[in-house]
């Protein structure tokens, strides 16, 4: 166990938290497990309905990587099965549903990139990770398991949360399956013996359905903490992959680094906060600079981003990275990392600069390949293109530009 007192620990981690349930429970807990010597068993769940972790994921892995190095026993559960229901926290419509081995294959992914933040060796005090996919749990409960579980919770309760309410006044379909989804997540606290569960601010309810299945089970109730949701590269909406605003820990440095510039100045201060391993005073200095305006953002931005590149790379990627942006936007040079893309047959319906944008993933839509021409923010091998009738020949090679993010196209196969 850690050498800090059960109140020093507290201090620590109830920073940067949103809300910690209920009030001056996590310190007894903590006074209890240190007076027993007991690590607390502390839980979060991801459902592996796409490939990778993004930031956002790692608000909520920073913070269990702080309870690791306080010696307590870090639970991760790998939603294999309710990822195939789709968590509708947050959402106004159900979620497209995943297939079981789409949800293996993420989940193979997720176990490597978890450790990109957790400790996966160990030394005193920590404990290694441990790991539960809830199809343990999950695959052995018979239809009269399934029944039992459901008649924990009622419809009117399940109505209480405010994403299904609004859908219901809405007279938004609501499928029966996504009423499961909380107990689910509740009862693998439950399967666990969960002392602690963390959880974006959205999973309130989910992680207070576990409370009340612990104590159903008559197993002390979790303390549940709530995280602050961190804002895409768009500084608006939650990153997300769907979105198409997020930064991949597992995406290139140049990537990891180009994305970052791309924030707009307002999010800095949250992603200082809650992706960078930023202290109070590093927290401060950052903060005064962007106030007072004696330094560029544009420098702190680049600060952050060879500082996330670092954490997920290591030092020297950092640096490359850095200088990599700064050849490529001052001196307007082209680094020789860039992705490469080669359209197929089927991939483009013409070869109109809209049709490049969304083939090669530089916009999420079309609509979003129009706004960023009438913006003035792509380019062709540095040449603005402002004409949204501009046409490309396929058999040329070039690099397509919009903002900070680029593409080398190759010829067209066959061309």
């Amino acid at each position: 166990m850690s050498t800090l007192t059960p109140d020093q620990q507290h201090a620590l981690l109830v920073r940067n938290t949103q809300e910690v349930l209920p009030a001056g429970a996590l310190l007894e807990r903590l006074r209890d497990a240190a007076s027993k010597s007991r690590p607390l068993r502390v839980k979060q769940g991801f459902d592996p309905t796409a490939p990778d972790i993004h930031l956002g994921h790692t608000v909520g892995l920073r913070k269990l990587r702080q309870f690791q190095d306080l010696g307590h026993q870090v639970v991760l559960i790998v939603g294999d099965y309710t990822g195939l229901v789709g968590d509708p926290s947050g959402r106004n419509k159900a979620r497209p549903q995943v297939s079981a081995d789409e949800l293996e294959r993420n989940a193979a992914t997720y176990l490597e990139q978890f450790y990109k933040v957790l400790d996966s060796r160990p030394a005193p005090p920590r404990l290694p990770v441990e790991v539960h996919r809830n199809g343990e749990w999950f695959s052995r409960m018979g239809f009269v398991d399934v029944i039992r579980l459901a008649a924990k919770l009622t419809v009117a309760r399940l109505l209480e949360r405010d994403d299904f309410s609004e859908r219901f006044k809405a007279a938004q379909p609501i499928g029966v399956h996504e009423l499961f989804y909380p107990l689910m997540q509740g009862f693998d606290s439950v399967a666990i013996h969960a002392d602690v569960e963390l959880g974006a601010t959205e999973q309130k309810f989910n992680l207070l359905v576990g409370r009340e299945l612990q104590t159903d089970a008559g197993q002390p109730p979790q303390i549940i903490m709530t995280l602050p949701v961190l804002p895409g590269t768009d500084g608006v909406q939650r990153m997300g992959k769907t979105l198409g605003n997020y930064i991949g820990v597992s995406e290139s440095p140049s990537q990891i680094f180009g994305k970052t510039m791309s924030l707009p100045d307002a999010a800095m201060e949250t992603y200082w906060r809650l992706v960078a391993d930023a202290d109070d005073a590093e927290l401060r200095e950052v903060e005064r600079a962007l106030r007072e305006g004696k330094v560029n953002p544009m420098e702190v931005k680049k600060r952050l981003a060879r500082r996330l590149v670092t954490m997920y790379h290591g030092a020297e990627q950092g640096l490359k990275a850095q200088e990599s942006f700064e050849s490529q936007f001052s001196r307007r040079e082209v680094p020789d990392d860039v992705p490469e893309w080669r359209p197929k047959a089927g991939d483009l319906k013409s070869f109109g600069i809209k049709d490049f944008l969304v083939a090669t993933g530089l916009a999420q839509s079309g609509s979003a390949a129009w706004r960023a021409v009438d913006q003035g923010a792509v380019a062709i091998d540095g040449v603005k293109v402002t004409d949204r009738e501009h046409k490309i020949d396929p058999k040329s090679s070039f690099v397509l530009r919009v903002g900070r993010r680029m593409v080398r196209v190759k010829p067209a196969a066959g061309s």
